[in-house]
């Protein structure tokens, strides 16, 4: 055995961004422990990052490109692969134009610096419009909201979670997930500190989820129903006279729109479509503006729903009139030392929004791409612009999007499909060349994205401790041999640390970050402060103004008063997800120790409910929506609101040699979710709230 090594890293599986110490030799893990003296995470750790070793070990990972040939995969060289991959793509557009050729990028692009330096090259060696990835399935919401109030799609507000003195939370479940869109590792010691200074958390969700618990204070909603809330928490300030922009008041405009557009969003209304009591929905407006600081955080079922967008703006909408918005204990903005905002800033640049609209559906194209819901039709309905090739990177829709048996179909029909994978999967399995990806320990990791997410100000780099199997190029050099290959060019680029050595000085922090002092970091972070107000010299909007009134949510705003719920006499319960710590999207349940332990796979419901529908704990139901059916143990539970069940996402992955040996469930939550159920302003896919109904299974 060769000497032991210690690396400091962070763990790029999640958003949290947990400082990790790694205990190595040259071929193996030793251990994986939590770093105590990481300024973010501060000793924070869950199972997925000692899982990191599995990614690299395990039995069914492709580690060499595959070519179907006679309907089975064979081995190939690398040359052969990237001159197959350029004929076929090729051949594909020449026959059916550009935009011939679909491509998909999945969830864990986002944590790979590499992958998203590269990414745009290759799209734009393509040459198509038809883009999409995950992030229509859960977030797009977010960056519309500030793409029509601040200007930019990454100008992100973040709960400032060490300062605040009052916190609600709609649809999230930061103890699980260590944050969404808010990088928040050890998210629950920062709560319990909040309460230990006389702070208070409210939850509001239509499960009592873990986060609810932790906090002691709960409110359940009916699923959907979150726009009338805040929009009714918003109409109740203003009646109660208590807004103030503060130190804003300079730069915000249409406070007078607003006050008008929520008129006719009373408590009363609110009340009736959310069943929470309307003196409740008062007392929360009240004691929000008057709170020394307070942050709303609105998340993944307040995104994934009819009104995502609406909930969104309203979302910033009620920071930023009580103050709470750029100001300390409020929504916040970081920092970075890399700033992608200024990186691709849109100051002096007129646009218009969404960029384009679908073929088919006419769906909103917003950052470049089109919403995965539509990605099915593209591929089915006939004509100019219909996909006929798809290159996914590190995805699995069939798995991870809406109605994905539907896409599986569709997949069936291409007449070219690559993916660049870790996993023969249920979405590469249809691909005619597997090109295959490294993982997190064979990798640079900078966490570009959830740096700009951040509660605190960080900045951490570390290169790969692992060469890739069988001398396989990284990641990001299969993306980018693949764009020079399709563009004729032999030249490939600078290596990921390379970049970072040139964008750094650029950055916010270019006095202390370097790769160089980075790397010398003596526990593998350098910790950049607290975060600061800045949006005020950061707005992006024509004409530097933050709008409080953006036209296209008050456009949207009859459609939600004509509201009514989903559920019908033939699908009377309404369906939400829920997140697992031992879990991240699909991939993941790859990993032995991750899925061991009891069955997490299961529907819940509430006692009445089942009694209602004759079903018993750990006993089987078959669940059907309009599109879809499933049958999963039964888990009884006051957790969950009446009418409501909730199946976990994340689970579903056909798997080889691990599920020969292990009883893992394989049910997806997507075979029932309806990809006709979309945000329009968005486009983002409406997971939540999908009508089924539920049946002992035979």
């Amino acid at each position: 055995m060769s000497d032991l090594q210690t690396q400091y890293r962070t763990c790029n599986i999640c958003e949290a961004m947990c400082g990790l110490i790694i205990s190595h030799d040259d071929t193996q893990v030793h251990s994986i422990k939590a770093n105590p003296d990481d300024p973010l995470s501060r000793g924070h750790i869950c199972p997925k990052a000692i899982a990191l070793q599995d990614f690299r070990t395990d039995p069914d990972r492709v580690t060499t490109p595959l070519k179907k040939v006679d309907g089975a995969f064979v081995p190939i060289s690398w040359d052969e692969a990237f001159d197959y991959a350029a004929e076929r793509l090729m051949a594909v557009q020449n026959a059916h134009g550009k935009d011939g050729v679909g491509v998909y990028l999945g969830n864990p692009n986002a944590h790979k610096f590499g992958n998203l330096l590269n990414l745009p090259t290759l799209v734009k060696a393509l040459g198509t419009s038809n883009r999409y990835s995950s992030a229509t399935a859960d977030q797009i919401p977010h960056h519309v909201a500030s793409i029509h109030m601040l200007g930019h799609p990454m100008l992100i507000p973040v709960p400032d979670i060490t300062r605040t003195d009052m916190m609600l939370i709609l649809g999230g479940n930061p103890v699980v997930s260590n944050g969404s869109m808010m990088t928040a590792p050890g998210f629950g010691k920062h709560m319990d500190a909040l309460q230990a200074r006389g702070g208070r958390v409210v939850v509001i969700d239509p499960r009592r989820t873990e986060t609810a618990t932790r906090a002691g204070e709960h409110l359940f909603i009916r699923p959907e129903t979150d726009a009338f809330l805040l929009l009714a928490l918003i109409h109740e300030i203003f009646a109660a006279g208590l807004q103030d922009l503060a130190a804003l008041a300079d730069v915000t405009d249409s406070i007078e729109t607003l006050n008008q557009a929520v008129q006719p969003f009373t408590p009363e209304l609110a009340a009736e479509q959310t069943g929470i009591d309307a003196q409740v929905i008062r007392d929360l407006a009240r004691d929000f503006a008057s709170a020394k600081s307070a942050v709303c955080y609105a998340r993944m079922g307040a995104s994934t729903q009819s009104f995502g967008s609406l909930c969104q703006w309203a979302n910033n909408t009620l920071n930023i009139i009580t103050g709470n918005f750029d100001s300390p204990g409020g929504a916040m903005f970081t920092t970075p030392a890399l700033d992608y905002v200024g990186m691709t800033s849109r100051k002096g640049k007129t646009r218009s929004y969404p960029e384009k609209r679908s073929r088919v559906s006419n769906q909103p194209l917003y950052n470049g791409e089109f919403p995965v819901s539509v990605m099915a039709e593209e591929m089915e309905t006939p004509g100019a612009g219909q996909i006929k090739a798809l290159v996914t990177v590190a995805g699995n829709p069939v798995l991870t999007a809406p109605n994905g048996q539907r896409i599986g179909r569709a997949l069936g029909q291409l007449d070219f499909m690559m993916s660049i994978d870790i996993h023969i999967n249920d979405t590469s399995r249809h691909a005619d060349l597997i090109l295959p990806a490294t993982v997190a320990l064979e990798e640079d990791v900078y966490d570009m994205v959830f740096h700009s997410f951040a509660v605190r100000n960080t900045a951490a780099f570390a290169g790969p401790i692992f060469a890739p199997p069988n001398g396989n190029p990284a990641e990001w050099e299969v993306i980018a041999r693949l764009a020079a290959k399709l563009t004729g060019s032999n030249r490939i680029g600078p290596s990921p640390s390379e970049v970072l050595g040139m964008l750094l000085p650029q950055g916010y922090h270019a006095d202390k970050v370097s790769v160089e002092s980075l790397l010398a970091a003596p526990n593998g972070s350098i910790d950049l402060g607290p975060l600061v107000p800045n949006i005020v010299d950061r707005l992006e909007t024509p004409d530097g103004r933050l709008n409080l009134a953006p036209e296209v949510f008050l456009a949207d705003l009859p459609r939600l008063l004509d509201f009514a719920t989903a559920a019908s006499t033939d699908f009377p319960l309404l369906m939400i997800g829920r997140r697992q710590v031992r879990s991240h999207n699909s991939w993941t349940q790859n990993s032995p120790r991750l899925v061991k332990g009891r069955n997490r796979c299961t529907v819940q419901m509430n006692p009445q409910d089942a009694a209602r529908l004759k079903l018993t704990d750990e006993g089987d139901a078959l669940i059907e929506s309009a599109v879809g059916q499933v049958t999963m143990p039964v888990e009884i539970t006051d957790d969950i609101a009446p009418g409501v069940i909730s199946i976990p996402q994340g689970w579903g992955q056909r798997k080889g040699k691990l599920e020969a040996a292990t009883k893992v469930q394989t049910v997806s939550i997507n075979d029932l979710t309806d990809d006709s159920r979309i945000d329009p302003i968005s486009g983002n896919a409406a997971f939540n709230g999908v009508p089924v109904r539920a049946s002992a299974a035979k």
